[in-house]
């Protein structure tokens, strides 16, 4: 019973990811916002690198494969990146409606996925606290 109380590396794992997708979805909503404001730049947060900056390699991985991904970088806050180099329109900004809702859907994808996950883990818990008694 000790080890339920023990740090679970897994849910510290699901949430970080949860944290850094709950901010993207803010970034997305703030691009969408100012869709039609001049000048504006939009701002993304790189999912992938971020969640691997969030586990800050506490998850050891062995490269078994020489095209699978490498180390992990520090830990640190998710980053948010403005895109300033582009520009889509004669406005100035960058904003593209059509990759901002497809970006919007993934991420939610993404959200409702770990959201499940964390759901098993915590059910998986009860399972056990109840002694396998639902």
């Amino acid at each position: 019973m000790s080890c339920l109380f023990k740090k679970d590396l897994v849910l510290s794992e699901l949430t970080a990811s949860l944290d850094v997708s709950a901010l993207r979805q803010k970034v997305i909503a703030n691009n969408i916002a100012n869709l039609n404001t001049p000048g504006y730049k939009r701002s993304f947060v790189p999912f992938d690198e971020e969640l691997h900056r969030a586990q800050g390699g506490r998850l050891p991985l062995r490269r078994t494969h020489p095209r699978h991904r490498g180390g992990r970088g520090p830990v640190g806050d998710p980053r948010v990146i403005t895109e300033r180099g582009t520009r889509r329109r004669t406005d100035e900004s960058n904003v593209d409606l059509d990759q901002e809702m497809l970006d919007l859907v993934t991420n939610q994808l993404r959200y409702n996925t770990l959201i499940q996950q964390v759901s098993g883990k915590y059910a998986n818990w009860r399972y056990i606290i109840n002694d396998g008694r639902g």
